[in-house]
């Protein structure tokens, strides 16, 4: 026996209620999974704007960090076309420009769902730090530039800054000695301070400027060099310090002038450069830099023939030239140029850059010896210690450099476990709403239901 007219119709009605129901229910929470869980990854985005190049590198961290201090590590590397933006003095907007491809790359590996939250810093190192002091307003351009195009970007932009030597010598340091798991070490299902720990050195050479870092044997004499931090519920004091002028560019910039006020002519004998090298270059350019000091003699408007000798024993007396090795008398806490520096103590890791492009096949020589000269008679390194120096672009999978310092330093300020607390907070009561919208529309529909059954003929 058939259903009757209102056993069909009651029963297709109550059939839509528990459907709609059941099509909302998914609908919103869907939505709710995708905006209220919490996400059990962060990220961080952090700009190197060194002085030849930037790079950009996205950082990840769970949310549950470890004594206040996240567990970062390396997610992606991006080199930005073109050069560092100190070059874009006549053309700020640019440099800001320059930075589109690699941030979007960086914003397809970060979910969407996070933009927003992912903290995001531009630092510009040594090569800014030589603009600012050259043509301040220019400096100020640049940073306005790249500040303007990464605040529109949907990320948490944390700001544009000239980083100083200081820090950028003290997050290098950092880097290092995390990613060789100095400062944290995972062990039996946990995270742990190592209990044997050898704390490295870290020295960086860059295009304008190298910085030396490490902990002293001895309590540090002087303050300006001292750096403090606290990372997973441990303090840290070291020294650093950095050099302006002393990077790999302005140091060959700076040796070429020097040898064209020597020269009485316009004809530059190179004991650096291969023999047989010869090239004609305007002069002017070498003096735009505030790293070399101009004389009243030299006429900027000619151009100079530099012919190599290949000569490394009046290379190494060229390069003797650049530093100022009698300042220290004798003083045994000195580097050069009277700068305080207590006796380089345990192993150290050199990041260097080594530009591979044929244009500086005549530069490796003098790159070389200049390396020697700033590590043996600079930092005083020996013949004892000479063992204890590595030289590594990245350790443990990750770039070594100021970056990953700074990402681990900041995560001790950004407040991700309230963060998640609230997520939850705010999932509970989403949910609770959802279900009670979804109860009682299921009742009103059956409701509708029911009255139109009895109403019916």
């Amino acid at each position: 026996m058939g259903l009757s007219l209102k056993e069909r119709v009651f029963t297709a009605l109550l059939g839509i209620a528990a459907a709609s129901g059941l099509t909302m229910l998914i609908l919103i929470l869907v939505k709710a999974t995708n905006v209220f869980l919490p996400a059990d990854t962060k990220f961080g985005i952090v700009f190197d704007a060194g002085s030849s190049h930037t790079s950009l590198f996205v950082y990840q961290w769970p949310a549950n960090k470890e004594k206040d201090t996240g567990v970062v590590s390396q997610a992606l590397t991006c080199q930005i076309e073109g050069p560092g933006i100190s070059s874009y003095a006549s053309d700020p907007a640019q440099a800001g420009e320059s930075l589109k491809s690699c941030l979007e790359e960086a914003l397809a590996l970060i979910p969407q769902s996070q933009h927003q939250e992912t903290p995001t810093f531009l630092g510009a190192t040594a090569g800014m730090r030589l603009l600012s002091q050259k043509n301040s307003s220019q400096a100020r351009d640049i940073l306005a530039a790249v500040s303007q195009i990464l605040s529109k970007s949907p990320v948490d932009f944390w700001g544009a800054k000239i980083l100083t030597g200081k820090d950028e010598g003290a997050f290098g340091w950092i880097t290092i000695n995390y990613v060789l798991g100095m400062l944290l070490k995972y062990s039996s299902g946990q995270w742990i301070l190592p209990e044997e720990r050898i704390l490295v050195g870290a020295l960086d050479l860059g295009g304008a400027s190298t910085q030396i870092s490490f902990v002293p044997q001895a309590p540090i004499l002087d303050q300006s060099t001292q750096a403090t931090f606290r990372l997973y519920g441990a303090n840290y004091s070291i020294y650093t310090h950095s050099y302006l002028c002393y990077g790999r560019d302005q140091v060959l910039r700076r040796l070429l002038a020097e040898l064209a006020q020597r020269s009485p002519v316009a004809r530059v004998r190179h004991p650096c450069y291969h023999s047989g090298y010869q090239a004609t270059l305007p002069l002017a350019p070498l003096y735009e830099s505030p790293c070399v000091h101009t004389t009243d003699s030299l006429n900027f408007t000619q151009n100079i023939t530099v012919e190599g000798i290949g000569n490394p024993g009046d290379c190494v007396a060229a390069l003797h030239r650049l530093f100022n090795f009698s300042s220290c008398k004798g003083q045994e806490d000195c580097a050069f140029n009277g700068v305080y520096q207590p006796p380089v103590h345990g192993q150290f890791y050199v990041e260097a850059s080594y530009p591979g492009q044929e244009r500086w096949l005549r530069d490796y020589c003098a790159s070389g010896l200049y390396i020697l000269v700033l590590l043996l008679e600079g930092y005083k390194f020996s013949e004892e210690t000479w063992p204890n120096i590595q030289f590594q672009k990245q350790a443990g999978g990750m770039d070594i450099g100021w970056t990953l310092g700074y990402m681990l330093n900041l995560t001790g300020m950004i407040p991700a476990e309230a963060l998640t607390q609230w997520r939850a907070q705010s999932y509970s009561i989403w949910m609770a709403g959802v279900v009670f919208a979804v109860l009682t529309l299921s009742a009103i529909l059956g409701a509708a239901a029911v009255q139109l059954f009895w109403t019916q003929d």
